[in-house]
C-alpha cells in the first residue's frame, strides 16, 4: 500500500459498522494509517519510507473482513509518527518542544523516555524524526485535532455495545518488525496482551491462542507487547469491558522493505476472519460483569 501526502487528513479516522451488529466486539487499528501531512513530511529530517518504519502496514486490511461477521471495526488514517492514539494524551518529552509543556503533560513516563510519546520524536532504530524542536502549539492541536475525537468515538462505540449486549470487547491490532527477533527457527507470529490478566476475562486470550496455534502460528503473550495505553485505559472486566491487543510479525504477511503485500496475506486474512468468529462464540455470561453473571 503506498502513503499518501496530502495538505490534510480527511477523514482523521474511520468507523465501519456492519448493517446489524450481532457480535459486541470492536476491532481497533490505531496504527495503520498512511495518510501523512505535508507540512510534517517537510518538518521531519527523515524521507518518507523511513518514517514508514513504525506504521502497522496493512493491519487494517488484515482485520477489515469483520464486519461481515457483524462487528464493528475502527481505523486511523494518521501515521503513528504523527500522532500516537495509543498513549495517554499528553505523554510528551520536553526536550521535542519550543515553549512551555502543560503542567498537567506526563514528561516522564517510559514511553517518552524512549522517544515513543504521544508525539514520537523517533522510529525505528531510534532514528530521529525532527531535525529541530517543534513549537508546543502544534503538538497540543494534533491533540485536540485528532486524538481526543477518536478516543471520544471509541469510547462511545463501546458504550454502544454495553447497552446493547452487556458487554463489549476491544480487539486492538496491532504489527511488529521481524528485525527484533534474532534467531529465525524461534520466531513469534503473534503476542497476545492482555496487560497480564488484568484487562479483560481469561477466556478471551484462551480462545484466540488456540485457535491461533490451530492454525500453525507460534503464539506467546504478554512478552514483549502487553499491551499499551488503549488495552490498559479501555479493559475493565469487572464492568463487562474488555480490551486485548494482538501483535503480528510483519515478515508473515508483507515485505518489510516495500510495505506490500506479500503472497502469505491473503492466507492470513482469512485465518484471522476465522479466529474472529471464534471469539464471536463465546457465550457473554462468561464476559458479563461479575454481578450479572452471579444472577
Amino acid at each position: 500500500m503506498m502513503a499518501v501526502i496530502a495538505e490534510t487528513i480527511e477523514p482523521a479516522f474511520e468507523v465501519v459498522e456492519p448493517a446489524e451488529l450481532k457480535a459486541p466486539f470492536l476491532f481497533n487499528s490505531p496504527h495503520s494509517g498512511i495518510v501523512y501531512p505535508r507540512a510534517f513530511v517537510e518538518q521531519a529530517r527523515l524521507e518518507l519510507p523511513a518514517l514508514r518504519r513504525s506504521e502497522d502496514s496493512l493491519v487494517d486490511e488484515l482485520f477489515g473482513d469483520v464486519t461481515g461477521l457483524g462487528m464493528a471495526f475502527m481505523r486511523a488514517h494518521f501515521p503513528r509518527c504523527y500522532l500516537d492514539v495509543n498513549r495517554e494524551p499528553y505523554e510528551l518529552d520536553p526536550r521535542m518542544f519550543e515553549g512551555r509543556l502543560p503542567a498537567y503533560a506526563n514528561t516522564r513516563s517510559m514511553r517518552v523516555s524512549g522517544g515513543l510519546g504521544t508525539v514520537a520524536r523517533i522510529v525505528g532504530d531510534a532514528q530521529e524524526i525532527y531535525g529541530r524542536r517543534i513549537p508546543v502549539d502544534e503538538a497540543i492541536t494534533r491533540i485536540e485535532t485528532y486524538y481526543k475525537p477518536y478516543h471520544r468515538t471509541l469510547r462511545r462505540l463501546m458504550v454502544q455495545m454495553q447497552r446493547s449486549f452487556g458487554i463489549g470487547v476491544l480487539v486492538d491490532c496491532h504489527s511488529m518488525p521481524s528485525s527484533g527477533q534474532r534467531d529465525p527457527r524461534s520466531r513469534i507470529d503473534m503476542v497476545i496482551g492482555d496487560r497480564y490478566g488484568t484487562s479483560c476475562a481469561p477466556v478471551i486470550p484462551d480462545v484466540l491462542e488456540v485457535e491461533l496455534r490451530r492454525r500453525g502460528y507460534s503464539v506467546t503473550r504478554n512478552k514483549p507487547y502487553a499491551g499499551g495505553f488503549i488495552t490498559e485505559h479501555y479493559g475493565n472486566p469487572a464492568s463487562g469491558i474488555h480490551a486485548i491487543q494482538i501483535e503480528i510479525n510483519r515478515a508473515l504477511y508483507m515485505n518489510e522493505q516495500t510495505y506490500l503485500a506479500s503472497d502469505h496475506f491473503a492466507t492470513l486474512r482469512v485465518d484471522l476472519l476465522d479466529v474472529a468468529a471464534a471469539l464471536a462464540k463465546i457465550p457473554h455470561l462468561e464476559l458479563a460483569p461479575a454481578r450479572a453473571a452471579a444472577e
